[in-house]
């Protein structure tokens, strides 16, 4: 009777009959269907199921169904299912929601994850928002952390951008040419929004010039030192930066060139050619007030002549009186002729 009944459900199923065929055409449909979808299945466990199992075993807890959203949503699984191994082991506690969608957003999650598990390691308060903001930010969060645990030491002047030395001249008219080293740490909290290591090499150098500047002497910078790293470091030159200031040190002083005496030396050629210039000036002056002064003699000159026919026709010169008068003209012409020197090529 029970193998009876299994039978008609079977025929049922099948469509079997006597008249008609074997199978009908829904049920066909239905039977390539349910073949598509089962082979689709197989195939993407067997893509899967490495990662899977290794996530599983990881006790990393990554579903077969959040591998496949994330084919779906071409995300990289391999590298999120890493990640978040990494950093179960770590102890750290991270959903896969959260290491997709910073992938999502551009991220760089291998680099994020690692940060975390060195700042867990160092005891260094890092949060998974902070690290993914500063990561987003375009700042390298994992070079951040390693730079707060291991300080960094940074040129001050930086070689491969400026001539290499920090240029200065004293109260003396002396040059000083220093070089720095800034031993910087990482500062988490500032990290996004401040300033980068550029920032830092300015300031120091500003600092640098200032001290030497107020510097009575040379003297006394090549004695001390140290006294422009403490005075630099006390103006808290940090502020604002993503760095914390460890020590300044002055790691060498060299003696440059007399600038006083060379900015002297110009202000005397400077002196020299005003002076030379006011003399020139009055010079032409004093020759334009001479050729004025001849023209106004030969003017009043040409006026004799017809003063002295005014005499004759008024009564006022006689005949003798113009004869005394060009016989005195031609005595002092001839004593003129006299006191001449004689020329050398006579």
């Amino acid at each position: 009777m029970k193998g009876n009944s299994m039978l008609n459900l079977t025929n049922m199923i099948l469509g079997a009959g006597q008249d008609g065929p074997p199978f009908g055409v829904g049920t066909m449909i239905l039977i390539a269907i349910i073949s598509i979808i089962a082979l689709v299945a197989v195939l993407l466990f067997v893509k899967f199921a490495r990662l899977w199992l290794q996530a599983y075993f990881s006790r990393a807890e990554v579903k077969l169904s959040e591998l496949i959203g994330m084919w779906l949503r071409k995300v990289d699984a391999r590298t999120i299912v890493i990640s978040k191994i990494t950093a179960i082991q770590a102890g750290l506690s991270l959903t896969t929601k959260d290491l997709e969608s910073h992938y999502l957003a551009g991220g760089r999650v291998p680099n994020v994850v690692r940060a975390l598990v060195a700042a867990n390691r160092a005891n260094i308060d890092l949060s998974l928002q902070t690290a993914t903001a500063i990561d987003l930010a375009g700042r390298d969060i994992l070079e951040a952390v390693q730079t707060s645990v291991n300080p960094k030491v940074i040129d001050c002047p930086d070689a491969q951008k400026s001539r290499g030395t920090i240029d200065a001249v004293a109260q003396d008219g002396i040059q000083l040419k220093a070089k720095a080293r800034i031993t910087v740490r990482a500062n988490i909290e500032r990290l996004i929004g401040g300033a980068t290591e550029e920032t830092i090499i300015a300031r120091v150098g500003e600092g640098i010039v200032t001290t030497i500047g107020s510097a009575i002497t040379y003297k006394s910078v090549l004695e001390n030192p140290d006294n422009i790293s403490k005075t630099v470091l006390a103006k808290g030159l940090d502020a604002g930066t993503a760095y914390e200031i460890l020590s300044i040190d002055i790691a060498d002083v060299d003696v440059g060139e007399n600038i006083g005496a060379q900015l002297q030396g110009a202000q005397a050629k400077a002196d020299l050619a005003r002076a030379q210039a006011e003399a020139e000036k009055r010079r032409a002056m004093a020759f334009a007030r001479e050729q004025e002064m001849r023209a106004l003699v030969v003017e009043n000159e040409s006026k004799v002549p017809l003063a002295m026919a005014d005499a004759f026709k008024k009564g006022n010169l006689g005949v003798m009186d113009y004869y005394r008068m060009k016989n005195i003209m031609a005595d002092t012409s001839m004593r003129d002729s006299i006191a001449k020197p004689k020329s050398k090529d006579k």
